[in-house]
C-alpha cells in the first residue's frame, strides 16, 4: 500500500476491502454510514444477510493483529449504529444481520482476511 497518511491508508484499506467482498459476491448497500454515535465502514448483502463490516488495517501485525482491534467498546458502537441504520432503512429491518471484520495487513502486498461473524451483539454487552 506504500507510505500513506493514516486517513489515506484507511480509505485505501476500505476500498481494498470493498473490492474484495464484491468479488466474493456480496452486494453493496452503503459505505461510511455515519451517525452521531459511530460509523460503519461497509454495509453489504451476503445473500439475504445484511452484513456490517468494520475494516481494520495495520502496516504490520508485529504488535497487534488488526482483526483483534475491535474491542467491546467499538463493538457496542457498531451495534448501536447498525440498529439506527435498520431503523432508518426499513427495507432492511427484517434481514438477518451479521457483523464482520476485514483485517488488512501489510504495505506492498497486503494480506486480506475476512472474519465472518466476528462478534455478536450479545458479545458486546450493551
Amino acid at each position: 500500500m506504500g507510505r500513506r497518511s493514516t486517513g489515506s491508508l484507511g480509505e485505501h484499506a476500505e476500498q481494498l476491502a470493498f473490492r474484495y467482498l464484491i468479488d466474493r459476491g456480496l452486494q453493496p448497500v452503503a459505505r461510511n454510514f455515519r451517525t452521531r454515535g459511530g460509523e460503519i465502514d461497509l454495509i453489504l448483502l451476503d445473500g439475504d444477510c445484511l452484513t456490517f463490516v468494520e475494516v481494520r488495517c495495520r502496516r504490520s501485525a508485529r504488535f497487534t493483529d488488526p482483526g483483534h482491534t475491535v474491542d467491546r467498546h467499538k463493538q457496542r458502537k457498531l451495534v448501536r449504529t447498525a440498529a439506527l441504520f435498520a431503523a432508518r432503512h426499513r427495507a432492511y429491518a427484517q434481514h438477518v444481520m451479521r457483523f464482520d471484520v476485514v483485517a488488512i495487513e501489510g504495505d506492498q502486498s497486503p494480506t486480506i482476511r475476512w472474519i465472518r461473524d466476528a462478534f455478536r451483539p450479545n458479545d458486546s454487552a450493551l
